[in-house]
């Protein structure tokens, strides 16, 4: 089966050799494993990342999110057959989607949005998760609720910004706020719901106090986290809740502390790199995303499609994620 892999860490995305075409043997089901069809998928920071600093001694295989349709199932699986088309993240800790079969745990697997192609559902697996897990699970907001109080989402033209930002707005009471500093997604955000929209090129309690809101009540923060720090500790509201997604070098919390600020992580890999008892949970909310798409009550985050997936084009889509100038997802579809 065709594979795109890296098999040396730290290759500028610039040099051919640092993602290439393979030919790989098919794999086999575990017992509770689907085997999916690999119809498209959509890029990550976290699949930069893990190029640029995961050393390996056999090609590794990067890629957590796809689109596809069962093609085979292990003894013990309940939730699928066959035929069925579905999205997912899958898990950190195994080979990953950038190939043309795939062996996913089927306990974080949706049906793909009936009203979505492969491309436009590839792009909303991890991103959903991690948005879902940061306003519900890590920042403690129901659903309905947070009348009267402000999430300030930074980095909102993002992957994960594009799905919190509407999770927010059509699941919950908040005044969404979100950053960015371009018109073109500063435009993006607003398309997507944000109340407003302000620039994290500048200070961010400074741009609040401009639109009118002294504090924010929940902040996501979702880029940068180490340089806004500063600025979240003056923006953020007494009792307020901060969570954060991204790898800052150091986090000094400790101005936080006056305030009784809580602090969460939201990694969306916790649960199948543990086997929590609660993994069948990213199957039950991917399969309310879907349903939510097909509803109308949110969108598919696809930016722009780079087309066949192949190593040409993911370094492309690597070259882009890692220049910061990405909005919503960048998915590749068909081998």
């Amino acid at each position: 089966m065709k594979t795109i892999a890296y098999r040396q860490a730290g290759l500028p995305i610039a040099d051919e050799q640092s993602l290439v075409d393979l030919d790989q043997p098919l794999p086999v089901p575990g017992p509770r494993d689907l085997l999916v069809q690999v119809r498209a998928v959509s890029v990550n920071p976290v699949d930069t990342k893990v190029r640029a600093g995961a050393a390996v001694t056999e090609p590794r295989v990067l890629g957590w999110d796809a689109a596809g349709v069962v093609q085979a199932v292990g003894r013990e699986v309940a939730l699928f057959k066959p035929g069925d088309a579905v999205f997912y993240a899958g898990s950190l800790t195994r080979p990953g989607t950038n190939s043309e079969f795939h062996l996913v745990d089927e306990r974080l697997v949706g049906r793909k949005p009936a009203t979505l192609d492969d491309a436009a559902a590839a792009a909303l697996p991890l991103t959903s998760i991690t948005a879902w897990e940061l306003l519900f699970d890590r920042l403690g907001v129901p659903e309905g609720g947070g009348e009267g109080q402000a999430l300030l989402v930074v980095g909102a033209a993002g992957g994960v910004g594009s799905v919190l930002v509407q999770l927010a707005r059509r699941l919950t009471k908040l005044t969404v706020i979100g950053t960015a500093s371009r018109p073109e997604t500063a435009n993006w955000v607003r398309e997507l719901g944000a109340h407003e929209v302000i620039d994290h090129g500048q200070p961010l309690a400074q741009e609040l106090k401009r639109i009118g809101r002294g504090h924010v009540e929940f902040v996501a923060s979702l880029t940068h986290t180490d340089a806004h720090l500063a600025q979240i500790a003056e923006a953020i509201a007494p009792q307020g809740h901060l969570a954060l997604i991204d790898d800052p070098k150091t986090l000094d919390i400790s101005p936080f502390k006056r305030k009784s600020v809580a602090v969460h992580w939201e990694f969306m890999f916790t649960r199948s790199m543990f086997e929590t008892a609660d993994m069948a949970r990213q199957h039950e909310l991917l399969d309310r995303v879907a349903a939510l798409v097909d509803e109308g009550v949110i969108r598919t985050t696809l930016a722009e499609n780079f087309g066949a997936i192949n190593a040409a084009n993911l370094r492309r889509a690597h070259a882009l994620i890692e220049s910061g100038r990405a909005k919503g997802k960048v998915v590749l579809s068909g081998w």
